[in-house]
């Protein structure tokens, strides 16, 4: 715990919806949703509009709809989120060497590593400062808190929501915890924080005036002992710089269960691709692959395989993915499927016999069998969707590919441009018609317009920057180049 509130917390606010709003001008100030817009989907993230009317992240889109059912419901923008947080994720690298992102739209600031703060005032004027910063780099605001502790500085900035600054003065911290919930602290989720009640333990305060002893009687020496300290307001944990990623996985739900184990096997292999896609975009490589899978009763069954050394060769984890679904009964059907990769490092050890058998499965040589196996999955994943379109929980699939397949889709919130109106985006589709509202982010409200989902006119296009930057160097890698995977990045199909 330190005696100067140099710990900061951003989090920035309602990130997704607030992307999407700052991205379309008629958007602002009204409801937005975004989420899986098909029948299983969930809700990532609700525009502080929209949260009024109850709606939350991680809620059903069902119940969404019926509680907000005049707000915009857009697919998130994934490639176009990371572009924003590494914007964002610079102008923390300037403050101090050493920030712990969280994730795309939250991290830990050390103001001491660097000398960017020594005691409230210039610990308060860091803050203010980076949330100037922010919104001119932007155009969207963050919530800080600062504080002693990475907890409290977690704290301060719920409190600061939206687009403010809480610092928590040393010396404060138990008159601040006393009234709160025990679901506050780190490590007390709806289980553990059950428990408590049902113990008469439901305020900080009353977890102290509970003692330590009781704690370790309720739920256990480590973590009653963990609990104790933190409702004092003690919590030693640094801010590490780098944090080692532990497994990588994708997952998807799907509209209606799938029954056809064909289907259900070419799924599976089209995730395990999406995963080493990933893999490989964090520079790693892993031994153990899983297979997740929620059947028709909600029941889950995961199965892991571990195999002699590290790959991020994708017909080995497509191989070990298939040999996983083969012990698993989907008889009823399945809702969700998922593969992921554990046990990662930084260095690959080629399984070569297991790439050998797959190209002589695949009748090719070893040489051959990278480039044929990939083109296999790729027709595979080309393959529509049919009833069980997919929505995602965690990852929301397709690509502008597929949008430009025989039967071309258009999800709501996809950036489009037209030969003739220039830049928009989807508003919705449906009965072979698309609608577009051709607007830009600093311009007005645009007008909207029809045309049919095979209009030679109409392609999609990468996102327009937020706000106006000066030109980049020629040769230097801007947003243009890292908005370009947005081209490839994750889509869903528009739900009419």
């Amino acid at each position: 715990m330190r005696a100067a509130p140099t710990i900061l917390h951003l989090d920035m606010d309602a990130f997704f919806a607030a992307a999407e709003q700052a991205a379309k001008p008629s958007l602002r100030g009204k409801p937005v949703i975004v989420g899986g817009l098909g029948p299983r989907g969930v809700v990532a993230t609700a525009s502080y509009e929209a949260r009024r009317f109850g709606v939350h992240s991680a809620m059903p889109m069902a119940q969404a709809r019926r509680l907000a059912p005049n707000a915009a419901y857009l697919v998130p923008r994934f490639a176009f989120y990371r572009a924003i947080s590494e914007q964002v994720m610079r102008l923390l690298g300037e403050l101090s060497p050493l920030v712990e992102p969280l994730s795309l739209d939250e991290a830990f600031v050390d103001l001491e590593a660097a000398g960017a703060a020594r005691d409230a005032a210039s610990a308060r004027a860091a803050g203010e400062r980076l949330r100037a910063d922010i919104l001119a780099v932007t155009g969207l605001t963050g919530s800080v808190g600062l504080a002693g502790s990475k907890m409290l500085a977690k704290i301060a900035s719920e409190q600061a929501k939206p687009d403010g600054l809480v610092l928590i003065e040393p010396g404060t911290e138990r008159a601040l915890l006393g009234p709160l919930s025990v679901r506050i602290l780190p490590g007390v989720g709806p289980a553990t924080g059950e428990h408590l009640r049902r113990g008469g333990i439901t305020t900080c305060a009353e977890l102290v005036e509970a003692g330590e002893d009781e704690l370790v009687r309720l739920v256990g020496r480590a973590h009653g002992t963990g609990l104790y300290r933190m409702a004092l307001g003690h919590d030693d944990r640094p801010v590490v710089a780098e944090r080692d990623t532990k497994s990588v996985s994708v997952e998807d739900t799907f509209d209606v269960d799938l029954h056809d184990r064909v289907r259900i096997r070419v799924e599976v292999e089209r995730l395990a691709d999406r995963c080493v896609q990933r893999l490989r975009a964090s520079g790693h490589s892993g031994r153990t692959i899983v297979l997740k899978v929620r059947r028709y009763d909600f029941s889950t069954l995961t199965r892991s395989e571990t195999l002699r050394g590290p790959t991020d060769d994708p017909a080995v984890v497509r191989e070990a993915a298939a040999r996983l679904l083969e012990a698993v009964d989907t008889t009823g059907g399945v809702r969700l499927l998922g593969v992921g990769v554990s046990g990662l490092a930084d260095y690959t050890q080629e399984d070569l016999f297991a790439q050998a058998a797959s190209a002589r499965a695949a009748g090719v040589d070893a040489e051959g069998a990278g480039q044929s196996q990939e083109e296999g999955a790729g027709s595979a994943a080309l393959q529509p969707a049919g009833a069980g379109g997919v929505v995602g929980d965690g990852h929301f699939g397709g690509g502008l590919a597929e949008a430009e397949a025989s039967v071309r889709r258009w999800p709501a919130g996809q950036d489009v441009r037209h030969a003739l109106y220039g830049a928009g985006w989807v508003q919705g589709s449906g009965v072979g018609r698309v609608t577009v509202r051709f607007e830009v982010p600093q311009g007005p409200p645009g007008r909207v317009r029809t045309f049919r989902v095979d209009d030679p006119d109409l392609v999609p296009s990468q996102p327009l920057p937020l706000v106006d930057q000066p030109p980049s160097p020629a040769g230097s890698p801007g947003a243009e180049g890292r908005e370009e995977g947005e081209a490839s990045g994750g889509r869903e199909r528009s739900s009419p």
